[in-house]
């Protein structure tokens, strides 16, 4: 071998360009940083061995094509576990092959390699364009590998973001920890003193939306006490302007006559919406009344169309612009039943609220063309029992909530809007207070339907 051969110079250039590539593709710098340092002087091996062979008769390029192929194979082993180093092992392996059977073949039998030359570049060929392919292959994921690397750096980021703010919030919250301790230390002795009156004040407010009704028919008790006062106004006027015409020396008696009907007229508006104020308070104080806790037979089908009236103008005081469609289908052969009212009217007050709330959700979110709110009551008698069913087509539960529904403290309602004990208490009064039973069927977007049973 000649040092001025451009052949081997040719070849140490194509050596150190391959394991060049092979350090940058393969990151071997960062990688395997002290494996790195050798793969940088292959070229020098080169061109000892190039200076050997001007020595030796042996062809020093097939050994430092082996020394090459060793250092790739060496380095993928290393790194075996990168996808890309496994793709770039399968596209040199055959390259490499070809190569040293080529150059063995040249040099050990010189005469049958000319005789198949054309096979051995077709087969050269073939494997510089596997090799190609594979690079290609092992280039693509690589990149993949990257762009996964790069989304992977993202994910952590901001798991280090949620992880910060779930410090700060963790801070935040034991700070604020800290100050409900203390506010419950001060309030310790109230607890103590309101723990003796606890059970009393359950009992009273079994139901819990009974006092946003009661809010509600205090708001509708404005309306006849805003009639009382105008009228009022306008008789004063009135009785002034008679005054002053009894004063004259030409009084006109027609207009006395009128000025007094008006006056009769407006004081028996005043009487009647005065009266329509004491029967709305009247009919507060009579259902707010504590339980006598003793059975009364009583007209269930009274007593329930009752509550639904109560329930439905509490309601609508409170949002003049809700409508809702009120059916009733009573058993008029039901007769009298032994029962405490005051605690069954609770517990109807308690379902037709809950129906009421549930149809002006369901109005509220308008996804139904012509949707028209309607809660239904029914009563029977079946096997020695009273039958009574209230409907709505409100916004239904959910199944994974129903089984929940009469759990104490459980509600559906959002955080200010129900305490969750209306539910529980009202199955406490039908079941225990009353031996009887309290279902609920419902279906999430069409209904929900509460059947009450008690022996009749």
């Amino acid at each position: 071998m000649n040092w001025h051969d451009g052949e081997s110079f040719i070849a140490i250039g194509i050596a150190a360009t391959v394991i060049r590539y092979l350090r940058r593709f393969l990151e071997t710098e960062k990688r395997l940083p002290g494996w790195d340092r050798y793969l940088k002087q292959t070229w020098l091996t080169g061109l000892i061995l190039m200076a050997l062979g001007e020595i030796f008769p042996d062809p020093w390029l097939i050994w430092y094509e082996l020394i090459i192929i060793f250092s790739i194979v060496y380095t993928i082993s290393q790194l075996y576990e990168f996808r890309p180093a496994r793709t770039l092992l399968l596209a040199i392996g055959p390259y490499a092959f070809v190569l040293i059977f080529k150059d063995l073949l040249e040099h050990l039998a010189p005469k049958f390699y000319k005789a198949n030359d054309d096979y051995v570049d077709s087969t050269s060929t073939f494997a510089i364009i596997w090799f190609l392919t594979f690079v290609v292959i092992a280039y693509n994921q690589k990149k993949s590998l990257a762009k996964a690397q790069l989304e992977h750096e993202k994910e952590l980021e901001q798991r280090r973001i949620i992880e910060a703010k779930k410090n700060e919030l963790e801070y935040l919250v034991a700070e604020r920890t800290a100050e409900i301790t203390r506010q419950k230390e001060e309030l310790e002795q109230t607890v103590t003193e309101l723990k003796a009156t606890q059970n009393q004040l359950i009992q009273s407010e079994k139901m819990a939306s009974l006092g946003e009704l009661t809010a509600g028919i205090a708001h509708e008790i404005q309306n006849p006490l805003n009639f009382v006062n105008n009228f009022s106004e306008v008789s004063i006027e009135l009785i002034d302007e008679l005054t002053e015409e009894q004063a004259k020396s030409d009084r006109d008696h027609e207009l006395e006559a009128e000025l007094l009907t008006d006056l009769k007229q407006n004081l028996q508006k005043i009487s009647h919406h005065g009266g329509r104020a004491s029967s709305i308070v009247k009919g507060m104080l009579q259902h707010s009344r504590a339980s006598t806790g003793q059975r009364e037979l009583t007209d269930l089908n009274a007593l329930a169309d009752e509550y639904l009236r109560l329930a439905y103008h509490g309601l609508r005081a409170k949002d003049k612009a809700f409508n809702a469609t009120l059916k009733t289908e009573f058993d008029t052969s039901l007769g009298e039943i032994s029962m405490i009212p005051q605690d069954i009217g609770r517990v109807l007050l308690n379902l037709f609220t809950n129906a009421f709330y549930a149809v002006q959700q369901r109005q509220k979110k308008g996804e139904d063309a012509g949707y028209q709110p309607t809660v239904t009551i029914s009563t029977r008698c079946a096997n020695e029992e009273a039958v009574v069913t209230v409907s709505d087509n409100g916004t239904g539960i959910p199944e994974a909530v129903v089984q929940k529904i009469f759990q104490p403290f459980f509600t559906t309602k959002p955080t200010g809007e129900g305490t969750g004990l209306g539910l529980s208490l009202a199955y406490d009064i039908v079941t225990k207070g009353h031996g009887g039973t309290l279902e609920v069927a419902s279906k999430e977007g069409e209904g929900t339907t509460f059947t009450i049973t008690l022996p009749a």
